[in-house]
């Protein structure tokens, strides 16, 4: 076997041998590491290695656990070893650079997940060893898909949810703040447009609360927190800079992977979302090890329920709020859910910078600004300042609604933009078409998930200005020719496809004749 140094390689027996060079081969595998090696190159041939072996890469000291594809046409040399974009950041280095490569050490944690399959509960050792080997990178795509398939459903309980949560924590950064009290807001997704964490922060913040949060970038929708607010200000922060800010401003509005937050939760998404498969356990272990990695000690959490959003009825609602509580106070950290309605999109854009237009008119008290998107922020900022003890119970609502109106949180959140690196326009989309109704009635039912598709199609969040306009709230009536949403794009090849999709689509609204 192979080796990066002797020491290493001495402990397990295993020899030094002659380095492959390591070759940056520009394939985005997205997080995952792969290597590619040649079908006849003498390492590959002596080890025995074949395509999706796992190989650990030595450079120096620093080495990777990746996944191996074998190449068997000339992309590379003979003594080469080439590596994905993940990998290569990975791994770290110049190109040409000696490596050595070599079988993994087998991986115990593995019989925990066998173990669970069978229908064994997890202990916390057996849990805190899986999380370790998924951070190192020792978890294969398959592996971990057998881990999620296992924890699917209600297959996790309580003390299991607990110690998978306090696992995830431990294995990454944790912030403190001087603040006696750190709040924060999450929303656990599924409902396009609903960009409230742009609103609640200035609000909170302009009361005096402390509240530093880090959110997502989009994986299977069409913008994330981080993506819109990316459009107004940086969202890359590093540790220093994001404490920086919350000293100065009292919030931030982050990227939560430039700081390394529960980087276990990272990974699991990376595979979960492909699955489609819900696990009640998993998403608290990903909301509140998120939570209390950034050294929240009160959380309000969203919960949008509805037929085509992540929650969809209101009792399966009630049991993940129970089990957030539970976890929750568990672990140190009080948890308020809040059940909202997540029949339809909310605001107008669905999209990074047609999101953060909606933000910037509520913030600005614009005629014409959404309605819903402005009432739903201040309800669930009304739940944190209550939450907070900024208001008596029943008195937040009023305390959010005069910080909106008197302009305190638009130049609060002018403030934090500037703090975090200056404040942006948003780009406008240089192709829109509307997509008009066929019939003609009163709108019953939206499909969030077809939405979104419309808009990732149209090239969002990747293409900042690209996404849609909705124009068919439910209870809104309907004229045949009148346009339901507009697509925009920032070519003409996406919003071609965007609108052969969309037009395709017979349900995307549900109309009732009138």
């Amino acid at each position: 076997m192979h080796c990066c140094q002797p020491a290493a390689g001495q402990k397990n027996g295993n020899h030094a041998t002659d380095a492959l060079r390591m070759r940056r081969v520009g394939i985005d595998t997205y997080q995952e590491l792969v290597a590619y090696m040649r079908s006849d190159c003498d390492i590959c041939r002596s080890e025995g290695f074949e395509a999706h072996s796992r190989v650990e890469v030595w450079r120096g000291e620093r080495h990777i656990v990746a996944t191996l594809n074998v190449v068997h046409f000339p992309m590379i040399a003979m003594h080469e070893v080439g590596l994905s974009e993940a990998a290569w950041r990975a791994l770290g280095g110049a190109e040409g650079e000696p490596v050595q490569v070599r079988h993994p050490a087998p991986m115990q944690s593995f019989s925990s997940v066998r173990a669970k399959i069978y229908g064994h509960p997890f202990t916390s050792d057996g849990v805190a060893a899986i999380v370790d080997d998924i951070v190192a990178g020792r978890y294969s795509n398959i592996e971990m898909a057998a881990l999620i398939t296992a924890c699917s459903g209600s297959r996790l309980d309580i003390d299991e949810t607990i110690g998978l949560t306090d696992a995830m924590v431990k294995v990454g950064q944790r912030l403190q703040w001087q603040a006696d009290m750190v709040v924060d807001k999450h929303c656990v997704g599924g409902l396009p447009g609903n960009r409230t964490t742009l609103l609640i922060v200035p609000i909170v913040a302009a009361c005096g609360l402390t509240i530093p949060k880090t959110s997502s970038r989009a994986i299977t929708s069409p913008a994330g927190t981080a993506d819109t607010m990316e459009t107004l200000a940086p969202v890359a922060l590093d540790i220093e800079t994001m404490r920086r800010v919350v000293e100065r401003e009292n919030g931030c509005i982050a990227w939560g992977g430039a700081v390394s937050l529960s980087p276990a939760d990272d990974l699991l998404i990376r595979v979960e979302h492909p699955l489609d498969l819900d696990s009640e356990g998993l998403l608290v272990a990903s909301v509140l090890s998120k939570k209390i990695a950034a050294g929240s000690t009160h959380v309000v959490i969203d919960l949008p329920v509805g037929p085509t959003a992540k929650v969809r009825s209101p009792q399966a609602a009630m049991a993940l709020a129970e089990r957030l509580i539970a976890v929750g106070a568990a672990l140190g950290i009080a948890v308020k859910p809040v059940m909202t309605d997540g029949s339809q999109p909310v605001g107008c854009g669905i999209g990074p910078a047609l999101e953060a237009r909606d933000v910037l008119a509520i913030l600005q008290n614009a005629a014409g600004a959404p309605q819903d998107l402005r009432e739903r922020a201040l309800l669930l900022a009304a739940n944190v300042l209550e939450l907070g003890g900024k208001a008596q119970a029943g008195q937040g609502l009023a305390l959010a609604a005069s910080v909106l109106d008197s302009g305190a949180a638009w130049r609060k959140f002018q403030a934090i933009c500037e703090a975090q690196g200056g404040m942006r326009i948003p780009s406008q989309a240089a192709y829109t078409h509307p997509v008009l109704s066929r019939h003609r009635g009163l709108v019953i039912a939206v499909d969030n998930r077809r939405l979104a598709s419309v808009a990732k199609l149209a090239g969002a969040p990747k293409a900042a200005a690209a996404g849609i306009v909705f124009h068919a709230p439910i209870g809104r009536r309907m004229e045949v020719g009148q346009p339901y949403l507009t697509i925009h794009a920032e070519s003409p090849g996406e919003l071609a496809y965007a609108r052969a999709y969309a037009e395709a689509q017979e349900n995307l609204i549900l109309l009732q004749e009138v």
